[in-house]
């Protein structure tokens, strides 16, 4: 323990590592425009690297994928209301979102290993304290500084794949492994949790962190390359107050209107978040070394695929929060039957994000996004059909198209974003890809999730329901156990029923959303191809 302490200390000093200069340069060929190296084939031992930053997404992966199915249980246990339910489900997302820009420069200027392991390291010890919040404010709270060491790993990640892979076909097989490792950490999620909420208390789903994180801090020390920018410039604290204040206010003022209507602090918030951001981008214009280069925007393919991100998780998040909701409460599965459930949707994710490289190449980047989110939104399209007794064989296929789609897009998009720029600036690259990720997380949950939960709670119930069994279908499960067998029967059937009617409301306009963002990356990818920069 002593030993493991004291390199964990190592590595936030940042006495190990040499920087990323060593690793082969690159250079453009003029025919084809993409990268080849010059002779060698990067750095010795990159596989291994690449196989820590896998843990550092699982570790991500598997925490968010866990909280769905551990909702149920955390309703019944703190009582949270509707909107502290929400809260709980996407402050990480809003703090994460708000903070990834400033981590990811800082790792620019700081050392992208650096920042990385000390990340990581709070990430585990933070999970211990979401473990055993006693309440719904502490179970927040911890939430959100969950998200601050979160916001650390994904684009330390991205960027040192960026440098320890200066090849383009390397780097796209690499990108895929990485895509299929957080596609494997939402299976291993819910699989995993759904065996500790059998047998143990719902804080225990955030306890297998812990050890991930142990490994990831030993072995990354000594197997992880350092990298920084060379010419960083200082770190504005100023753009990263501006950046956090925008991002949270924005979501927040979106999240308050789609649940209470535009009233005034929705309005308030809005314009807070509005101003804030633009006075964000106004100062990255100024800098001479700005937080986030807002020159990356005008190279090929960049702004496009970053759309398409932050459009794709938006349709589909609002629904994969209430999936496990929908599994456990309405159709009545046990926690790991309803991990299981899931697992098709991973399975194609992890097959598709391994085989996205090669179909880039042979057909095209954007007849892979776009054809991958045209499969997403047929899925979502399919489950506007659902009903209490939906069989699984209907269910896992249209999961099995959503993985398959998220898995092509996803990956080819993350490519897309890492060869867009330079390695100097990779980190702030991956911070803007894994932004648009997080904030559309944020956005979705907080616009379809409001959906769901705006209709369910326009349920009628029997006499006597209590008035917290419409803040949340957890919450009416539990009343019912109160209830005579009659009522309670009455209750659960009206609850369900219109839980799953907000079901089709959320799946329906998650599938126009992905269906527009298809079109639009048809054309705003136009002319991109693996590997090239713009």
């Amino acid at each position: 323990m002593t030993s493991t302490v004291r390199h964990e200390g190592a590595a936030c000093r940042g006495a190990t590592g040499r920087p990323a200069d060593h690793l082969t340069r690159t250079r453009e060929h003029p025919a084809d425009g993409t990268h080849r190296t010059d002779g060698t084939q990067g750095r010795p031992g990159r596989w291994l690297a690449l196989g820590v930053l896998v843990l550092a997404v699982l570790l991500v992966a598997v925490d968010a994928t866990v909280l769905g199915l551990a909702t149920p249980y955390i309703s019944e246990d703190l009582h949270p209301s509707g909107t502290q339910l929400l809260w709980i489900g996407d402050v990480y997302s809003f703090v994460i979102a708000g903070l990834l820009v400033s981590m990811g420069s800082l790792g620019d200027r700081v050392g992208r290993k650096r920042i990385l392991l000390c990340g990581a390291t709070a990430f585990g010890a933070i999970s211990v304290l979401n473990a055993y919040a006693g309440s719904p404010a502490l179970m927040i709270l911890a939430r959100a500084l969950l998200g601050v060491a979160g916001a650390t790993l994904m684009p330390a990640t991205l960027a040192l794949i960026r440098n320890l892979f200066p090849d383009a076909r390397e780097r796209s097989l690499a990108v895929g492994i990485w895509g299929a490792a957080a596609s494997a950490g939402t299976a291993a999620g819910p699989i995993t949790g759904g065996l500790l909420l059998e047998h143990f208390w719902w804080g225990s789903v955030f306890l297998i962190n812990v050890p991930v994180m142990v490994v990831l801090v030993a072995v990354g020390i000594r197997t992880l390359p350092e990298s920084r920018d060379p010419s960083p410039g200082p770190w504005d604290l100023a753009s990263v107050v501006l950046s956090l204040v925008g991002t949270i206010a924005l979501v927040y003022a979106v999240k308050e209107a789609a649940t209470h209507g535009p009233l005034l602090p929705a309005l308030a918030a809005g314009l807070l978040g509005a101003g804030a951001l633009y006075g964000f981008v106004r100062r990255q214009l100024t800098l001479p070394t700005p937080l986030l280069d807002m020159r990356l925007f005008r190279r090929r393919g960049f702004g496009g695929a970053v759309l398409a991100d932050l459009l794709t998780v938006l349709g589909m998040s609002g629904l994969v929060f209430f999936l496990s909701q929908y599994l456990q409460l309405v159709q009545g599965r046990r926690p790991f039957e309803a991990g299981l459930a899931e697992l098709p949707a991973a399975v194609g994710a992890v097959v598709a994000g391994l085989a996205a490289g090669r179909a880039a190449r042979r057909y095209s980047v954007r007849a892979v996004v776009s054809g991958g989110l045209a499969l997403i939104a047929v899925a979502l399209a399919a489950l506007t059909t659902l009903s209490r007794s939906t069989g699984y064989p209907f269910l896992g296929a249209a999961l099995l198209l959503v993985g398959v789609g998220a898995g092509f897009s996803f990956t080819v998009t993350a490519d897309v974003i890492l060869s867009s720029v330079p390695r100097d600036q990779a980190g702030a690259a991956s911070a803007v890809s894994e932004t648009a990720y997080e904030l559309g997380a944020a956005l979705g949950i907080a616009l379809l999730g409001s959906i769901v939960t705006g209709v369910y709670r326009g349920f009628t119930g029997p006499a006597g329901t209590p008035e917290a069994a419409h803040g949340s279908l957890g919450a009416a499960v539990e009343a019912s156990r109160h209830m005579p067998p009659h009522a309670a029967e009455d209750l659960l059937d009206a609850a369900r029923d219109s839980f799953v009617h907000g079901l089709h409301l959320a799946s329906g306009a998650g599938a126009i959303v992905l269906l527009a963002t298809s079109v639009a990356a048809w054309f705003l990818l136009r002319g991109h191809r693996p590997g090239t920069t713009g």
